[in-house]
């Protein structure tokens, strides 16, 4: 790369100079001064060095350990294959069991819950360890890149701003402008559809489109995102090197896909997940990313009881089971894509040599799907309330519609198993198959002649010291006038280039009270939470040599009790030093919320053709709860399109006029209901949508016009947890329709027309015994003694 720009630019003074500095007041009538170099008003503007190498960091969602061709999965990924051929793979990768405390440490270099970060973005019960924000005083790798002149850009997921807090009012302090990107686009939930996003934001602001194209897929998109951002650089600045953060919505429920991609993998996994295992664990040995000595867990270790055994399966459950992993792979396919799309795009600008492109996971494999996967995701995840009954957890639907726009579906637990293969368990889970992930490390212009597989431990929080350490850029003293924290990664660049040197030595691990202290060649796991009388470090704990047995298999407990003291001893110190406490110890530590948050459930007026409420305010009003959508609808002889819409193909409810008349359509996670009230009597009509909660957590929908009774759906299954997910819209469905029929026969969102929406009005009803949250004045106390 050619020489950068070396003289500091100078910036205008706007107004009196305090210091009696050459400066100016004003125009006037002449030509303004540039301050000097003296005055406290001129300030360089930071230029990285000459040379310095663009940083490319790919955080894959969910990715099992396995799921990569240089980690032996048959799933073709020759363009990660070609990055790990000419860098680094390692081995022994650990990160967090779930996805928002990995960033968290990513970005900052501190264990997860020092920052902030001991649950994912969805809760803040009032403990520093869970704040769901990221502390101030801890500069992130972008807040340092940038600082040492670097462009910043992120595209793609980004969770880590607590959900009550991505609204279009909230406090933008930890979206990622505010933590050091120049750029940002992409969902900022922890996840979305692929093909009908429920939210995507530019920057600081949602994306204000109401319909997406037939053909539309998010991860094209963040690619093309991802090249636009650094073509608009290298437009205006051939030199200046670029962070690209890239966190792929892939491969996180739903599990979506592209047509074209799903078709290549089709009969690939007729053999069922048993033999896949056996055979990627065979590739593994072969590659020599698992020691020769390594056992693979059997049945009675490796949760084979939450599995079902494929020679027992009938022929349409085999079809149905091997679809989804048909589409799990299709989805991994995409993301090599995506890989190199960017790779040629840095060859075609001559800039691949000179950049440093990190790929992981940001925890294991998850087994959210159950034994037998769902093609209704929502029907049974995030809920907080025990499901009835009866709950059908999967609407039945063509198998061949999974990975598509109309199936929010996630993999059975029997595929989930193969990701993590060699490993026991699943994200959230403290053993190695929730930690153990994929991480390949490429800069081929790096001066280091020794690549190729690396066994040393690393652990999340060293990704960020280790990369400011390649580039020589130093790591923020203070950000917003106070001292930075004390990160807890260590650079482990030395291991680039020595295959000899030492990695870390030790690293707690917890998620919903499960831990585990890995230290040296020894690893306790306590694979539930303590009772409370035990106190932080009792309970039952298990004992594995990993050196000897790195998959877990033989519990050394019994045989070393003073070595499990010892660890689970350890473990309370590490916790205590990184905020971990208090431990779940009894499943109610996340619904406790802040009592900020009760104002997002009150009524509320919604404007006619905006942009959809964003989908956490939105559920404020719906969620374990009965309410009621009150609207003015000036009718016509023409009116046509729907008041208002909630949810999408996930699950959802709508109400809209067809042929002159007022319908319901209620999306119960795939199942469609709906019911056609008389035709409207042109004029001013007042309609009221109640729904009401009955027992067994359902709720009965009840249409009024003019206070008269019109239609009705009863008995439908509530919407739970994250569904509805997409947000309300009034005048038009957003994205991702309710009713796909309805859709087909209108398409463009059925936009009102013919007549006008007045007023519509939300009116949220009581809360639902079942619901467990409580909202407490989290922080006010605080505040009130530092007065």
């Amino acid at each position: 790369m050619g020489a950068r720009p070396g003289a500091a630019e100078r910036r205008r003074a706007s107004g009196p100079d305090p210091a009696g500095s050459r400066g100016y007041e004003s125009f006037g009538g002449g030509v303004a001064e540039f301050a000097s170099e003296s005055s406290p008003w001129w300030r360089p503007r930071p230029t990285a060095p000459a040379g310095s190498p663009n940083v490319i960091v790919m955080l894959v969602d969910d990715l099992g350990f396995s799921d990569l061709g240089p980690f032996g999965s048959e799933i073709p990924t020759p363009n990660i294959d070609a990055l790990a051929d000419d860098g680094w793979v390692f081995t022994n990768y650990r990160t967090a069991p779930m996805c928002s405390p990995a960033r968290a440490a990513l970005l900052t270099g501190l264990n997860p819950h020092r920052a902030g970060f001991g649950f994912v973005a969805h809760t803040d019960p009032g403990y520093p360890g869970f704040t769901c924000e990221l502390p101030d005083d801890a500069p992130t790798l972008a807040e340092s890149l940038r600082a040492g002149g670097y462009a910043t850009f992120a595209v793609g997921k980004w969770h880590l701003t607590l959900e009550s807090r991505l609204h279009d009012a909230a406090d933008r302090s930890s979206w990622p402008l505010q933590r050091g990107f120049d750029r940002y686009f992409g969902s900022m939930d922890g996840f979305t559809s692929l093909h009908h996003p429920h939210r995507l934001v530019r920057d600081n602001s949602v994306v204000d489109v109401q319909q997406f194209p037939d053909g539309y897929f998010l991860t094209d998109q963040l690619t093309d995102e991802a090249l636009a951002m650094i073509d608009e650089l290298r437009v205006n600045d051939a030199e200046k090197p670029f962070f690209l953060y890239y966190a792929h919505t892939s491969v996180h429920g739903p599990i979506q896909a592209k047509p074209v991609d799903i078709e290549r993998h089709r009969g690939r996994y007729e053999a069922g997940w048993n033999a896949l295992r056996e055979s990627r664990f065979a590739r593994q040995r072969e590659l020599g990313i698992v020691p020769p000595h390594a056992e693979l867990p059997g049945d009675a270790l490796a949760d084979g009881d939450r599995i079902p055994h494929w020679e027992h399966l009938g022929d349409d459950e085999r079809a149905l089971f091997a679809r989804h992993m048909e589409v799990y792979a299709a989805a991994v396919d995409e993301v090599d894509q995506s890989v190199g799309r960017l790779v040629a795009h840095l060859e075609d600008l001559g800039e691949r040599e000179n950049t440093v492109i990190v790929i992981a996971s940001d925890n294991g494999g998850t087994a959210e799907g159950g034994p037998s996967g769902t093609r209704s995701y929502f029907a049974q995840f995030g809920h907080s309330a025990p499901l009835p009954d009866g709950w059908v957890r999967d609407v039945p639907r063509d198998p061949e519609e999974i990975g598509g726009p109309r199936v929010f579906s996630q993999y059975p637990t029997g595929w989930a198993r193969v990701s993590n293969t060699p490993f026991r368990s699943f994200k959230s889970s403290t053993y190695e198959g929730g930690v153990h992930a994929p991480l390949i490390v490429s800069w081929p212009e790096a001066p280091v002649a020794a690549r190729g597989l690396r066994d040393q431990f690393v652990f999340v929080s060293d990704l960020s010291p280790t990369i400011l350490d390649l580039v020589g850029v130093p790591p923020l003293a203070e950000l917003r006038g106070r001292p930075a924290q004390e990160i807890d990664g260590r650079s482990v660049a030395g291991v680039l280039r020595d295959p000899a040197a030492e990695g870390r030595a030790a690293q707690y691990f917890e998620c919903v009270g499960r831990r585990a202290m890995v230290d040296g060649e020894w690893k306790a796991v306590s694979p539930e939470p303590p009772r409370r009388e035990e106190g932080a470090a009792g309970g039952r704990w298990e004992l594995y040599h990993l050196a000897d047995d790195p998959t877990e298999t033989r519990d050394l407990a019994a045989d070393r009790p003073e070595r499990v003291a010892d660890l689970a001893e350890r473990w309370r110190s590490e916790a205590w030093r990184n905020t971990v406490f208090p431990l779940d110890d009894d499943g109610t530590l996340h619904s406790t919320r802040p009592a900020t948050e009760a104002a997002l459930a009150a009524p509320v007026a919604l404007v006619p053709f905006r942009a959809p409420l964003e989908r956490f305010r939105s559920a404020q009003l719906t969620v374990l709860k009965s309410f009621a959508v009150e609207a003015t609808v000036v009718v016509g002889p023409d009116t046509a399109g729907v008041v208002v819409a909630h949810g999408d193909q996930g699950g959802g409810y709508l109400l809209g006029i067809e042929d002159g008349a007022p319908f319901l359509s209620y999306n119960a996670y795939g199942e469609m209901h709906r019911a056609i009230g008389p035709v409207l009597a042109p004029g001013t009509r007042e309609l009221v949508l109640h729904v009401d909660e009955s027992e067994g957590l359902r709720w009965r929908l009840r249409l009024e016009v003019d206070g008269e009774r019109s239609a009705e759906i009863a008995g439908v299954p509530m919407l739970l947890g994250m569904a509805p997910f997409t947000g309300i819209s009034v005048g038009y469905d957003y994205g991702g329709p309710v009713d796909w029929e309805l859709h087909e026969r209108h398409g463009d969102g059925f936009r009102f027309s013919g007549g006008a929406i007045e007023r519509l009005r939300y009116v949220p009803g009581a809360r639902s015994r079942h619901d467990p949250t409580v909202l407490r004045r989290i922080g006010e106390a605080v505040a009130e003694l530092a007065d």
